[in-house]
């Protein structure tokens, strides 16, 4: 355990020290004696990652378990740091305040590329050999999933074991499997060899990659016999019967989402094809009204929160979204309970919806069109149209909105700039259906915010074959429509093209990343995803000295037949399906919702068409 003298006399030198004690409502403190020690880290930091909904869920899911203990770990913001390496303090749990390194498990979730830094800093910050190889039978097994997970290459030299698919399904296989061997008294080799045979683990270091002359992959060998050639992702088949908490840790400072997030469901049907989510959490997968209202009540009742999130890939595809909303608000408008939507798809915003939510509170609306022009639109497959914005943004304003957000992709495939310039078009759309309305029906300041951000073709989505735009190209097409747009009332913000440069670097990367990302990291690299802390030029730097052409990962149109470094998971979805969906793309075809007729993506017992026909 650490020095709490010395973090007692830290903490009342930082900002938020908050961030560092626990202790807050609904946390969970256990004796660490005789337990499989597992530690949860959101490698950025405690406001951000207390918003994740997957941190809620296995934290309560392994510390209802008596033999299994939870505690959370986050990455100091810097002025911590500077003070623990200042005085020696070893990185530590928020509820024990223990050191991590004295933890069975050190398990990170990978929600995005540019926090890989992050988990080297932390690694270092723990007292852990950063590289897989040069640990101990001392050191804690290093467990990574999430999203990121499904190209696990890029980091597979500091990552012992990775976890693909849903964790529900699978951290408790995996604690009871450590629970006997710790028992056997086996040694770390011998656990590793034993859980390959669980569904959905990967161990980096019993696989070796081989490359071609051009410097794509020729193929990925096991090394030995029990590590399987291909991983097939966990997947929660039941969600009324999935393990789901009934309360969560309320935080005593803000953090970036203060709300309940109750998950709808899980997967999408729509098959946008930018989109990794809708690719690797197919099949769609619906809770029940009545487990929903079930959790909700609970919920409310343990954290006092007073909104509840509707949160899933796509909200309004809720087959049963109509219903679930009045029932929540006539269960919890009286006590001052408000609803939230993320961003909402055009085509299914519903004018009951929108009257049931504003009967607590009103905020602003997000919508996603994604592409300026229809054509574009029909390229990715969104299903949405320029008619379906003017319906939606028209009930918007009739029942008293007047702030509206819109989300927008520069870089797609086969954009122009007659595209781009659509980014423009639409934005003035929206201010002119405000402005057309007789001034009695006009109500609160009207404000219309366009956002793009720079495209980054992802892994097992039908544009992971397609080249990302250069970084001049996307400065130019920024200031093409922010150049053209005339009105204060309307704001057009673009992300930073050099920071979606090294994310697309690493999004489609493979092994030959490890050096780079640890020189980039010995560089000073970190919070890499916070622009003020973006370092473009030691990024740049450490490719150099790694010798990696990074234009090779992210401005390389790719061949039908290339081998991936991710294509031994089998996510379900077919390779032969997602280049069909380019090849579609291209052609500017669309492809129904495969609620309305199955497309035979690779899916196996698959229950769309019971479900929805």
């Amino acid at each position: 355990m650490i020095d709490k003298r010395k973090l007692d006399r830290i903490l009342k030198k930082v900002e938020k020290p908050a961030r560092y004690i626990g202790m807050e409502i609904n946390s969970v403190n256990k004796d660490l004696e005789d337990k499989v020690k597992f530690a949860f880290c959101f490698p950025d930091i405690y406001d951000v990652g207390m918003s994740h909904m997957g941190l809620h869920i296995l934290y309560n899911l392994i510390n209802e378990e008596d033999d299994f203990l939870c505690e959370r770990v986050f990455s100091p913001w810097t002025d911590m740091e500077e003070l623990m390496r200042q005085e020696d303090i070893p990185l530590f749990t928020l509820e024990s305040k223990e050191e991590v390194r004295n933890f069975d498990f050190l398990g990170f979730t990978l929600q995005y590329e540019m926090s890989f830094t992050n988990i080297l800093n932390i690694l270092d910050l723990a007292r852990i050999p950063l590289l897989s190889r040069d640990r101990g039978e001392e050191d804690p097994i290093i467990i990574a999933g999430g999203p990121c997970a499904y190209n696990p290459e890029p980091i597979a030299d500091f990552i012992d074991v990775f976890v693909i698919g849903e964790g529900e399904e699978i951290v408790l296989e995996l604690l009871n499997k450590y629970k006997e061997h710790k028992a056997n008294k086996g040694d770390k080799e011998s656990f590793l060899r034993e859980i390959l045979s669980i569904k959905g683990i990967y161990i980096p270091k019993f696989y070796k990659v081989e490359y071609k002359e051009d410097g794509t992959i020729k193929e990925m060998i096991p090394l030995i016999e029990e590590a399987p050639k291909r991983i097939e992702k966990r997947m929660v088949r039941n969600l009324d019967e999935m393990y789901s908490p009934r309360k969560v840790i309320v935080p005593y400072i803000e953090t970036v989402h203060d709300r309940i997030m109750l998950e709808l469901f899980r997967g999408c049907t729509r098959g946008c094809r930018f989109c990794q989510a809708g690719m690797i959490y197919r099949p769609i997968r619906e809770k029940s009204p009545a487990r929903l209202l079930d959790l909700a009540e609970d919920l409310v009742k343990s954290t006092g929160y007073e909104n509840i999130s509707l949160s899933s890939l796509s909200t309004c595809d809720y087959s049963q979204l109509q219903l679930l909303v009045s029932s929540l608000m006539d269960r919890f408008s009286e006590d001052n309970v408000g609803l939230s939507l993320p961003s909402l798809r055009l085509d299914s915003f519903s004018l009951d919806i929108l009257k049931e939510i504003e009967k607590v509170r009103k905020s602003g609306l997000t919508f996603a069109p994604e592409a300026g022009s229809q054509r574009l639109r029909d390229v990715i497959n969104k299903g949405v149209t320029e008619e379906d914005l003017i319906t939606a943004v028209s009930y918007a304003f009739k029942e008293g909105w007047s702030r509206i957000k819109l989300y927008f992709m520069l870089g797609l495939p086969t954009e122009t700039d007659e595209d781009v310039l659509g980014i423009r078009d639409l934005a003035y759309l929206v201010k002119d259906l405000f402005f057309k309305r007789p001034k009695e029906e006009r109500r609160g300041n009207f404000s219309v915010t366009a956002s793009a951000s720079c495209f980054v073709p992802k892994p097992f989505t039908p544009f992971q074959w397609v080249k990302q735009d250069t970084i001049e190209e996307f400065k130019r097409k920024a200031h093409l429509v922010k150049d053209s747009i005339r009105d204060k009332r309307i704001n057009f913000n673009y992300h930073d093209p050099e920071l979606s440069y090294v994310e697309a670097v690493f999004a489609r990367g493979d092994r030959r990343l490890g050096k780079a990302l640890l020189k980039a990291w010995e560089k000073g690299c970190k919070f890499d995803g916070w622009s003020e802390h973006f370092k473009y030029d030691l990024w740049l730097e450490a490719f150099e000295e790694a010798g990696i052409d990074g234009s090779f990962y992210a401005h390389r149109e790719r061949d039908k037949d290339e081998i991936f470094p991710w294509d031994f998971i089998d996510i379900g979805v077919s390779k032969k399906f997602l280049y069909r969906e380019y090849e579609r793309a291209l052609a500017g075809e669309t492809t129904d919702d495969c609620r309305i007729d199955c497309k035979g993506c690779g899916i196996r017992d698959c229950a769309m068409r019971g479900v929805f026909n």
